[in-house]
This record gives structure tokens, C-alpha cells and sequence, in this order.
């Protein structure tokens, strides 16, 4: 069987709603319908939840020299939460990370009856041409291929900022033409790139949206990250932007607080829960704990009250 190239999501969708008057792919029938760059995920069926804990919620046990805990501990925790699936961040790996320890990992995580759910690494897309641009792309693919092995469906991105001396309409050609090279990469691969509202160019609502519809792959999307939203004035705001954001998620992390002009204001699980449910996502809620309290004991009681939100 041949694999499809991961051509722009535009070609792909209206292949797919043309064939045979909109048959189905993977039993979920698309419209023939005008469809444009930055068309929704294509889903089928009602709204359907998983939970995971991203290991960044664990950052202060994992790093320090010695670390307090490994990857192996963190797994385990996820196991002992119930939890469908766990998020390696890739910070936490060795610098010099091998097959065998990927290997290792997905052992660990298969044996206790954990999805990988997905990974993340730092990048900055908005170097000009030259070296450190070179290097950017590199890591990212070599990250896309440990992925791969790791069974990680999933890698949370950045844009990056604009350089000294840049322009926004430079820096936003810039990160398009880097996300667009290594989604397309990852796409070879079957994994997909999901672009976290983090700053940067994607502090916007309107400029977030319009990096998603300006790269061409079906295997790009956007990491709903509910804590930072730095670019709105309110917490409804925040959850207006949400809404928009929804129906292009290929994944979403949570925090237990929203950023919103400098200051922190709880969340809203329940809220957020509708939002998604009307959006139709289906996937990973991925806890991204960040407050001060003792992780093991903090993330437990927040994964209970998601669930009970998203039930």
C-alpha cells in the first residue's frame, strides 16, 4: 500500500471530498465543500477525551545534578494516576539520546498500559538562511525520527520570534518556510507537528491562525495550550481564542491557571470542556502542571478534577 505524500492540507481534503462524491477516509465522510489552507482536523463521531501529565510538570525532579527522579519514575506516576497516556518532553532525555533508550522508554510505557502521547521540543523557526537555521531544521528532524521510534504520534512546536532586525511579514515567511520543511518531513514519518500558542509570532490569536493556514501539510495542526495567553486582556478573551483554536488541535495541554497580561487566574475546567466537546476534538487532555506545589502530590487531585470536568 502506498502512503500518501504529505502534500498541502487543501489538496488533501479535496481529494479526499471529490473521490467518489465524498467517500469516506478512515469511515468519516467529508463534503465536497470549498476547503481552504487552514481547514479544521477532519474528524469523525462525538467528542472523545484521554488523559496525560507532561513531564515538564515534573522539571524540578528531573533535572539537578543528580536529578531527584528519572523517566522511568515519571512513567511509573503516570501509571499510578490512571492516566491513558504520558508526554515526554524531550528535555529531560540525554543529550546524546540513543535507539536503545527510546526503545526503553516505549518498553516501560507499553508495560504499564501507556500510550506515549506525544513529545516536545524547544526550536526557533525564524533564523535567516545559514548555519543556525541549518541546525534548527536538523534537530527538528532528527527529533521527528526519534519520535518515530518512540511511538510519539505527536511533537509540540514553537514559531520563534523575530530576529533582530526583522520584519513580522520576514519572520512570519521565515517560520512557515521551517515549519512547512519539517512537517513535510514528518510527515514521512507519521508524525504530526502541533504549533503551541506560546509567544512569538504565535501570541495572537489572528497571527496564530494565519501561521497554521499559510503551511501546507495535513500533518500540522496547533498544540492547545490553555495557560498562555498573554495577548489577551481577560480570561474570557482567553476562552474566545480557545474556541478558535479548537478545531485545528491535534492536541491539548492544560494548565491550572491562564496568563493573561502578566497575571494568573484559575481555570476553568468545565469550560474548557465544552468548548472542546463542541469543537468535536478527540484526544489527549495532557495536564502541564506549573505552580509551586509538590507535583506528585498536586497533579493526582488536578487529573481527578479534569476528569470529572470532561466526563
Amino acid at each position: 500500500m502506498k502512503l500518501l505524500e504529505p502534500h498541502d492540507r487543501r489538496s488533501f481534503l479535496r481529494a479526499a471530498a471529490l473521490s467518489a462524491g465524498g467517500a469516506a477516509i478512515g469511515g468519516a465522510a467529508i463534503a465536497a465543500a470549498p476547503l481552504f489552507a487552514a481547514d479544521p482536523v477532519p474528524r469523525s463521531g462525538k467528542a472523545k477525551f484521554k488523559f496525560s501529565l507532561a513531564a515538564y510538570s515534573y522539571r524540578n525532579l528531573l533535572t539537578g545534578k543528580p536529578p531527584k527522579l528519572t523517566l522511568d519514575d515519571f512513567i511509573a506516576d503516570c501509571a499510578a494516576m490512571g492516566l491513558e497516556g504520558t508526554e515526554l518532553t524531550s528535555y529531560y532525555f540525554p543529550k546524546d539520546v540513543t535507539p536503545d533508550y527510546l526503545r526503553h522508554l516505549k518498553y516501560e510505557a507499553f508495560r504499564l498500559g501507556l500510550d506515549v502521547s506525544g513529545t516536545a521540543v524547544r526550536n526557533e523557526f525564524c533564523h535567516p538562511s545559514g548555519p543556525e537555521r541549518d541546525r534548527e531544521l536538523a534537530e527538528m528532524k532528527r527529533w521527528i525520527d526519534c519520535a518515530e521510534l518512540l511511538g510519539a504520534p505527536v511533537i509540540r512546536i514553537f514559531s520563534g520570534s523575530a530576529r533582530k532586525g526583522q520584519t513580522p511579514e520576514e519572520a512570519h515567511k521565515l517560520a512557515v518556510s521551517g515549519m512547512e520543511e519539517s512537517a513535510h518531513y514528518a510527515g514521512q514519518h507519521g508524525v504530526f507537528l502541533a504549533l503551541e500558542n506560546h509567544g512569538g509570532l504565535s501570541t495572537k490569536i489572528d497571527d496564530l491562525l494565519k501561521l497554521v493556514g499559510d503551511v501546507k501539510s495535513p500533518w500540522f495542526g496547533i498544540n492547545l495550550d490553555t495557560g498562555n495567553f498573554q495577548g489577551c486582556s481577560t480570561a474570557d478573551e482567553a476562552y474566545a481564542d480557545m474556541e478558535k483554536m479548537a478545531p485545528y488541535a491535534l492536541n491539548v495541554q492544560v494548565k491550572v491557571a491562564i496568563a493573561v497580561k502578566g497575571k494568573k487566574v484559575p481555570s476553568d475546567f468545565s469550560r474548557l470542556a465544552r468548548i472542546l466537546s463542541s469543537s468535536g476534538y478527540r484526544g489527549y487532555i495532557v495536564l502541564e502542571y506549573e505552580e509551586s506545589e509538590d507535583p506528585r502530590t498536586a497533579c493526582p487531585k488536578h487529573i481527578e478534577e479534569l476528569r470529572k470536568a470532561f466526563a
